[in-house]
């Protein structure tokens, strides 16, 4: 059984409720993040809260929770629910106003969930992604605004594709859910603007930085030429290659040696968090 906090209360999640005047409905105001545990520990928990926190700065959302407060009760709900490692949910909603519009009192949610890894075979193949002209507005901060990549669905499957990766004015920002990197020879570069600023992608940065010259700069849809490998990266996918966008074939079309490395030395740093 899943757990979850709303408000001050924990129960089981299908017990949580929100009302249907809450801004989050009626204006689609709300934001969210999403991480893992690993061996029954928030993953990177200080860049996490980190994040959330400047994300509801931004949304001018109140916390009602410190972090101290907050761990705690990430702690209590993965000791009721049982498994030893989770993903977590966080949703705060911009709340119930009586002239539908003022923020007065934000609703904060945490969920417990169970973790949905990516298919293996995807590792082993890389995935296609079809190309979309759109930059996320507030790109910042993780709203619950996800209505393109919805519609675009249809299109991502008829394709036979797995994602989208977003364009504008031929300058890449990022998946639908994901950051985005590609490598030429032993540089590692990365787009640093209308993109949400991913923890996974942190860490990578981070791990690559001894055998890679990571760049962290705007990003030509024109690099994808002369790019040997791409990847994405996030919660869930970690390390996933990229090997179609749209109709170029990235590299040799093949998963390359630095995905498998940068996977590698993720898969070790999570195995002893």
């Amino acid at each position: 059984m899943h757990y979850g906090y709303l408000n001050g209360v924990i129960a089981p999640t299908d017990q949580l409720t929100i009302g249907i005047t809450d801004l989050s409905l009626l204006r689609g105001y709300g934001l969210f993040d999403y991480f893992l545990t690993y061996n029954g520990r928030p993953f990177q928990w200080d860049w996490y809260w980190e994040r959330f926190q400047n994300s509801a700065t931004r949304m001018h959302l109140p916390l009602p929770l410190d972090k101290g407060e907050t761990y705690g009760i990430l702690m209590d709900l993965i000791e009721r629910g049982g498994e030893v490692d989770v993903a977590f949910r966080f949703v705060m909603t911009g709340g119930y106003s009586a002239d539908s519009i003022t923020i007065e009192r934000p609703n904060l949610l945490i969920l417990t969930e169970s973790i949905h890894p990516v298919p293996s075979i995807q590792y082993e193949q890389g995935i296609k992604v079809i190309l979309d002209e759109y930059v996320r507005e507030m790109a910042e901060v993780k709203s619950t605004d996800y209505k393109r990549v919805i519609l675009l669905a249809q299109a991502i499957r008829s394709a036979g594709a797995t994602d989208v990766l977003y364009q504008k004015g031929g300058e890449i920002s990022e998946l639908s859910r994901s950051n985005f990197f590609l490598v030429q020879g032993n540089r590692l570069i990365t787009p640093n603007r209308h993109i949400l600023h991913g923890i996974t992608r942190r860490t990578i940065m981070q791990l690559a930085q001894t055998d890679f010259q990571v760049e962290e700069r705007p990003v030509l849809l024109s690099e994808l030429y002369d790019a040997s490998e791409a990847f994405t990266t996030s919660s869930t996918k970690k390390v996933l290659p990229i090997v179609q966008v749209g109709d170029l074939t990235i590299g040799d079309g093949q998963v390359g040696p630095a995905v498998k490395f940068l996977l590698e030395r993720f898969n070790e740093l999570i195995e002893t968090w």
